[in-house]
């Protein structure tokens, strides 16, 4: 069974709203064992969103709408639907009660265009829409169909997750996935050492390569074919080629890892960052029970802040400068000590041709991994733009950790 998504806005094609929704839904069918086959963002536009549903309906058996359903002039998508599916609107009880109670406590709310929010199309099934106002629509084109739902991020989540998913019903459709993260290796170099496997695969499998900020993720793919058990065969001979480069035979994130290792050794983590700037600490915060294992973060970018609050010394930084290793040595090591972990990681570096520093500079960053028993450091050239060097900087602080913690287990 195949799906598309239209996204319907203008604001998605100026670039104002960022297109999160198809991400995630794209996530949620093929859980279901549904394969995505295109996406498509629209104007606002009526002939523009009626283009898009006849394109849509003739490659795919599900169209999936987002957008375009609140109460202002700007909002056509109910609209146009009625038109494409020739219907008109009518009152829905049902859905006016729910709004009323929705806005029971904001009576200000419940003005005209709200109310225009009860008219659905005559010839739709209509599925609540518990958060919102917006009525969730089914409609039906022969043996395909179509499901409109709200564009707001947390509305649409609940609406698939409670209504479109169970009303599409999974399919007999077995689609597996599995994942290895590999570094320390290009990507043509990883094709070559791979070239054997491939051309071995059978036509049901698909191998997909990923790269991203010095990690590969390598994706192994079954449409429907083969049974768990020969899937898990060809996964296991891709993870003992891969072995010298291998990271982790998950899609988790590297620092949901590090942070489940640290958990399970009952150890703590502490960050000095300079030139990431803190991205490395909300990193590590970003996920439920991070509280475990980590500590706290020192944003130390200036030079005084290294000095009074991680005691690196003002002769060290003279005669090395702050971007040396042994600057982000005393970093990691003072940051340790400060927030009492286990571990600890510093990184300072050259994110921008200021402050002195050449463009041929820009880039150079030390980081260093403070631990029990010793402090590591190492010198990377991560690139001349400055979100990719600092981005770049927090992928070489987690893959040197998540080594350090292999190697100490």
């Amino acid at each position: 069974m195949r799906a598309e998504i239209i996204t319907i806005g203008d604001e998605l094609l100026i670039g104002q709203v960022v297109d999160t929704n198809s991400a995630w839904i794209a996530e949620q069918l093929n859980a279901y064992g549904i394969e995505l086959y295109q996406i498509t963002s629209v104007h606002d536009s009526r002939e523009h969103i009626i283009a898009a549903l006849d394109e849509a309906f003739g490659r795919a058996d599900i169209v999936l709408t987002t957008g375009g359903l609140g109460p202002t002039k700007d909002d056509i998508t109910k609209h146009v639907l009625c038109e494409y599916f020739g219907t008109h609107l009518i009152k829905d009880q049902r859905v006016r009660a729910h709004i009323e109670q929705l806005y029971k406590d904001r009576p200000d709310v419940l003005n005209r265009l709200t109310a225009t929010q009860w008219l659905v199309p005559a010839n739709a099934e209509i599925l609540e829409n518990r958060v919102g106002s917006a009525p969730l629509m089914v409609f039906h084109k022969e043996q395909k169909i179509l499901a409109s739902m709200p564009g707001v991020p947390y509305e649409m989540k609940i609406a698939m997750e409670e209504q479109i998913l169970p009303y599409i019903g999974r399919t007999t459709v077995n689609i597996l996935h599995k994942i290895v993260q590999v570094t320390g290796i290009a990507e043509s170099s990883l094709a070559i050492l791979l070239d054997e496997y491939e051309a071995s695969m059978p036509s049901t499998l698909h191998l997909a390569y990923l790269p991203k900020d010095g990690i590969i993720r390598l994706r192994l793919s079954s449409y429907g074919e083969l049974s768990e058990s020969e899937m898990q065969t060809w996964f296991d001979r891709l993870k003992d080629l891969t072995k010298d480069y291998l990271l982790t035979d998950t899609d988790e994130p590297l620092e949901v890892i590090v942070g489940r290792l640290l958990q399970a050794k009952g150890a703590t983590i502490s960050t000095a960052e300079s030139c990431t700037g803190g991205k490395l600490g909300v990193l590590l915060n970003k996920h439920p029970g991070s509280s475990a294992f980590y500590n706290g973060t020192v944003v130390s970018y200036a030079t005084s802040v290294k000095e009074q609050v991680l005691g690196v010394s003002a002769e060290l930084i003279n005669v090395h400068t702050v971007v040396s290793e042994e600057v982000a040595r005393a970093m990691a090591e003072g940051v340790r000590k400060l927030m009492r972990t286990d571990f600890a990681i510093a990184t300072t570096g050259i994110a921008s041709a200021t402050g002195g520093y050449t463009k041929d500079e820009v880039g150079t960053v030390w980081i260093a991994w403070a631990t029990p028993e010793d402090t590591y450091a190492e010198c990377f050239h991560l690139g001349k733009l400055r979100d990719q060097i600092t981005d770049r900087a927090c992928i070489k602080a987690l893959i040197g950790l998540l080594k350090i913690i292999n190697q100490k287990s």
